[in-house]
């Protein structure tokens, strides 16, 4: 196939960039280079641009055909979509209007969509499953939803059918250590603990241990990159093979809760190994921490006949690990 994936020198994106060109998919990244990486692109022919350009959007769809596109394009930190609503409406909806208009004016009619589990806000329980309310508590996860609302819409008026895949906690790196996490500033838990270890940082600090949990610490469903990717690909082929149709939203998660504390501990043995460790420092809660994040991805594993592959958060600690110390070797 012939997809275009917006995003793809970021993390998320750059993994599945490689992997649909390990498939043998012929692959077109579009990207700003905002947050991602040129040097993580390179499994896909780079367009330099923004889902503003809508001229450059229309060159694009006149010299290819695609039989699908992937989104990954949105700004995805939460602090700063309370600060900068507007920047998340904008890119977020605004930005992803362009591109499905564009899309139904050549008929490309499949989309894969990066949603998030944002999108619920405050759990009412866990784990989450798709029939929990979504109720954002912040413009990120408004912006998300509103686009979920979007695609409703243009299935019913184009038909343009669509999966909206809401991920828990991405974590990871190609088990290759070919490709990695590289965020600045970074604000996921496994990379800022591994940095802490490598040296780039001096410590991590874990803020409240007197959640309701089995060790007061923040529990959290992590789900390895390669996962998320192998269900956005599933996804795609589903829809390509009409398998699927509609606008359709899964849940993607592994249903399995680490604490941070469990997180340290594991991160821990593994820098061990290097001779390393991890000065951890006490803080209070941040506001808007729920004890408890899991999803129930059932929906996803029947739909889909996906299967997490790297659900043991060892194996996804030392796959981040080798990428972690790639890349201080790198600037050494």
């Amino acid at each position: 196939m012939k997809v275009l994936v917006v995003g793809g020198a970021g993390y998320i994106g750059s993994h599945m960039v490689k992997q649909l060109a390990r498939q043998g998919h012929d692959v077109v990244v579009l990207d700003n280079l905002s947050t991602g990486f040129r040097s993580l692109a390179r499994y896909g022919k780079l367009v330099v641009g923004d889902l503003a350009d809508t001229n450059l959007l229309e060159q694009l769809f006149q010299q290819y055909t695609f039989d699908g596109v992937m989104h990954f394009a949105a700004a995805s930190l939460v602090g700063e979509s309370v600060q900068q609503p507007g920047k998340y409406y904008r890119n977020n909806v605004s930005n992803t209007l362009n591109l499905l208009e564009v899309m139904v004016r050549h008929g490309t009619r499949h989309f894969i969509f990066s949603s998030t589990a944002a999108t619920f806000g405050e759990p009412e329980y866990v784990p989450i499953d798709e029939a929990h309310a979504q109720t954002p508590i912040n413009p990120y996860g408004a912006s998300k939803l509103m686009v979920e609302r979007i695609l409703q819409d243009f299935y019913n008026a184009h038909g343009l059918n669509s999966v909206c895949l809401r991920y828990f906690n991405a974590c990871g790196g190609d088990p290759e250590g070919d490709i990695g996490e590289c965020h600045d500033p970074e604000t996921h838990l496994i990379p800022i603990i591994l940095q802490a270890a490598s040296g780039r940082r001096s410590h991590i600090t874990v803020f409240g241990r007197d959640y309701a949990t089995e060790d007061g610490t923040c529990v959290r469903d992590y789900i390895h990159v390669e996962d998320l990717c192998s269900a956005h690909a599933l996804a795609l082929h589903a829809l390509n093979a009409q398998q699927l149709k509609g606008a359709l939203a899964y849940n993607l998660g592994n249903g399995l809760g680490y604490s941070v504390q469990q997180v340290i501990s594991a991160v821990q043995k593994v820098v061990a190994e290097d001779g390393k460790e991890v000065i951890v420092e006490e803080g209070q809660r941040r506001p808007g921490d729920p004890a408890t994040l899991v999803a129930d991805a059932t929906l996803a594993k029947e739909a889909l006949d996906w299967r997490p592959q790297y659900a043991d958060l060892e194996t996804i600690i030392r796959h981040a690990w080798a990428w972690e110390k790639k890349v201080v070797l790198s600037a050494e």
